[in-house]
């Protein structure tokens, strides 16, 4: 459990690297790095202190199935508060006797293995929840990064809009442009200005969502306010080779899930063929004779019929319980196959549009609108080419954060399935 566990910290780690930028000035508060974010949330993430409880009931369990059946005290009078020779208590017979269950075929051998597999597949689930707050912080820390450039870029978008506003008044002043002009050019000021303060909200919102993975409602760690999350979402990750991750999909809990399960089903297979041999009552006491004043020793000994034919549903419930687990295994295995390569198909996509926008399409649509702005303000372009510049450079920016944020997103999901981090270039 701890060498998977460190393999997942380890993919983590790896994404750290990937989004960490240069080093930059202190903010009023101090930037929070994915690999705090996941030590807070593996300390303090809510679905995991619950489930510590089912992991103690568990081992509760596991204990409670080594003990062995009790024994029982009992005492029985007969003849008494009768008539005649039997009046009062003149002609009791008293008896005490303890009696207790003999188990027969090793039940308790097997109870106990039973119980031990079944605390198995609890720490099997609670490997597997782990895995599952870790993917789910990466992929919070990742839509934050997203909202803040996203942010970042409302405000470059409401600076342009105030830009164009000024440059239209000028044009107006000088009757260069009808004022028409500058009624449009304020309502898309507006529109940023709208758009910004809408960044702002879904920035705020998704930091809560951060931090609500350890358990706060405001967006604090160890009780302090972080500032921007840190990470260069433009460092695009690997894309991995097909062959090389489905060889790890064993290596995910959810498999390892699936071998806990067998050996508990195993488990209660041979358990349940132990109630083939009865189990035998026996008991052993005095027994006092009030009429003669005599004692007695008094022993029985009881055993159940037919228990072999009643054994057999058991036997039979079993043995399905346990190949269902194998069927389901095999039915896992393909859905988990599928699933990766379409994920990594997706992740290659994103990659390829995320390089291109950066690469290629950034650059000259920054080169177009700084051209067109030039040409606006010296009368040889029209506000509407200058306004549909700015939308063309937006437009990218924003495709470019998309598909960043969907490659680390996929990223994380392909090392969640595989339980590894994709290789570096």
């Amino acid at each position: 459990m701890k060498v998977l566990l460190a393999r997942a910290l380890g993919a983590c780690y790896l994404v750290v690297a990937l989004l960490a930028p240069p080093a930059q000035a202190a903010d009023a508060a101090p930037p929070l790095t994915l690999g705090e974010a996941v030590n807070a949330a593996l300390a303090g993430n809510p679905n995991l202190t619950a489930f510590a409880f089912e992991l103690r009931a568990q081992d509760a369990r596991t204990r409670r199935a080594a003990l062995r059946p009790p024994l029982q005290a009992s005492v029985e009078a007969e003849n008494i508060l009768g008539t005649g020779d039997n009046h009062g208590l003149n002609a009791a017979e008293v008896t005490f006797a303890l009696s207790g269950v003999v188990e027969l075929g090793d039940k308790r051998t097997h109870r106990i293995s039973a119980a031990l597999a079944q605390f198995g597949v609890a720490e099997v689930e609670n490997q597997a929840r782990q895995l599952d707050v870790l993917a789910e912080v990466t992929r919070r820390f990742i839509t934050v990064a997203a909202a803040q450039e996203r942010q970042r870029l409302a405000q470059r978008g409401s600076e342009l809009a105030s830009q164009t506003v000024a440059g239209s008044q000028r044009r107006v002043t000088a009757a260069k442009s009808p004022h028409v002009e500058l009624s449009r050019a304020r309502i898309a000021q507006n529109r940023a200005q709208l758009e910004q303060r809408r960044a702002v909200t879904e920035l705020d919102a998704a930091r809560r969502q951060l931090a609500a993975m350890w358990g706060e409602s405001q967006p604090v760690i160890d009780g302090h306010p972080f500032g921007e999350v840190r990470g260069d979402l433009f460092v695009l990750p690997p894309t991995g080779e097909f062959g090389e991750l489905l060889g790890r999909l064993k290596a995910n809990p959810d498999f390892l899930r699936f071998a806990s399960e067998t050996r508990l089903r195993d488990a209660e297979l041979r358990l349940a063929a132990t109630l083939r041999k009865p189990d035998l009552t026996l008991s052993a006491g005095v027994r006092r004779l009030e009429q003669s004043g005599d004692n007695a020793f008094v022993a029985s000994l009881s055993i159940p019929l037919f228990s072999g034919s009643r054994a057999r549903s058991f036997v039979a419930e079993a043995q399905a319980n346990l190949e269902r687990v194998d069927a389901e295994r095999r039915a896992a295995e393909v859905k988990a196959s599928a699933t990766l390569y379409e994920l990594l198909q997706q992740l290659r996509q994103a990659v390829l549009e995320a390089r291109t926008l950066k690469d290629d399409m950034q650059p000259r649509a920054e080169e177009a609108l700084k051209e067109t702005r030039y040409a606006y303000e010296r009368g040889r372009y029209g506000y509407l080419e200058l306004v549909d510049a700015q939308r063309e450079f937006l437009a990218v920016k924003q495709a470019l954060i998309a598909a960043a944020s969907d490659a680390h997103i996929l990223r994380a999901e392909i090392e969640r399935l595989t339980n590894a981090p994709l290789a570096t270039p």
